[in-house]
């Protein structure tokens, strides 16, 4: 009797340790193909908008998108998913919204390299069943947003970002680390943590 309930505990226990392990491959790329399909269009909603707010209003105006609307339309797509969305970076604008944790810096700092690589920017994206703090199973999605031409005039390079916008920039942001890019690099990424 004593025996078989310690082998029950310790297939119960096996079964545990393996947890991310039930997963396959193409189950794996069926999570992150609906990750991306669903959480994605955000990102060119939140374009359309601070590209609408540059060309009728100026670069300076526009602040007020990237730093309320986006996050506003991240909560709005979290709601409607049930999963946790946010824009990180490795040089954060914003860090009390913006600082990757451990999971999501390690990628980014990848898919730099595989951007220095070679690999095209925009379709970075990494996907994996991981065991958050309290031992439930989370879907978590990396997705890269390369700099654009439009993405320059608050994130450029010197002249790149007007010295008005700069100094909007430095009253809005004042631990602001996001400038210097150039188009092409990888300013940040779309992270998807979604409970299974």
């Amino acid at each position: 009797m004593k025996q078989s309930w310690l082998t029950a505990l310790g297939l119960t226990l096996v079964a545990a340790a393996a947890g991310a392990a039930d997963f396959t491959a193409q189950d794996l790329e069926r999570l992150k193909l609906d990750t991306r399909q669903k959480a994605m269009p955000v990102l060119p909603q939140v374009v359309g908008m601070a590209t609408a707010e540059v060309q009728q209003r100026g670069a300076a105006q526009a602040i007020p998108v990237c730093k309320e609307k986006a996050p506003q339309a991240l909560q709005r797509k979290a709601e409607e998913t049930g999963w946790r969305l946010s824009r990180v970076s490795l040089k954060t604008r914003n860090p009390e919204r913006g600082r990757p944790d451990a999971w999501e810096a390690r990628h980014l700092a990848e898919f730099n390299i595989r951007s220095a690589q070679g690999e095209k920017p925009e379709a970075l994206e990494v996907g994996e069943v991981v065991t958050d703090g309290q031992g439930k199973q989370e879907f978590r999605y990396l997705r890269a947003i390369p700099v654009g031409p439009f993405c320059v005039q608050c994130h450029g390079v010197g002249e790149q970002v007007a010295q008005d916008l700069r100094a909007s920039l430095a009253r809005d942001y004042p631990h602001d680390q996001a400038l210097g890019y150039s188009v092409g690099q990888i300013r940040g990424a779309l992270s998807v943590r979604r409970p299974l």
